[in-house]
């Protein structure tokens, strides 16, 4: 089983590079996308709502009726570095759909409650 920082580091490591004005590796926003949408799948099981960061992952979550073929109903898709930041509290959930950089759409498809799901701060 991963250590907590094991799982952060990737994380950690995007958070700094997007502080620094830089772009992070792409590895490890890769690693840090996967493991934010890994917590958000333990927040919120189920299969009613399809959360799309292309190229990276791509995860069915929230309770409801699940969807099983075609386009999902229930979608969100957004860019990595969009998603770090809307998952680390950094962004806004309704800036970052006002601003189009999240794209949302069917009637389950707001994640505005579920986030933040990571803090850096110590618990």
């Amino acid at each position: 089983m991963s250590s907590p920082h094991s799982k952060s580091a990737p994380v950690l490591a995007v958070l700094a590079a997007l502080d620094a004005g830089k772009s992070p590796e792409r590895t490890m926003l890769r690693d840090a996308v996967r493991v934010l949408l890994a917590d958000l799948s333990e927040r919120a099981p189920g299969r009613s709502v399809e959360v799309r960061v292309p190229p990276y992952a791509a995860v069915q979550v929230i309770a409801g009726p699940r969807h099983t073929r075609g386009t999902p109903p229930n979608v969100v898709e957004t860019d990595g570095v969009t998603w770090v930041l809307l998952a680390a509290g950094r962004l806004d959930w309704a800036a970052a759909v006002r601003d189009g950089r999240v794209r949302a759409s069917g009637i389950r498809a707001d994640l505005s409650g579920l986030l933040p799901l990571w803090t850096s701060d110590p618990m």
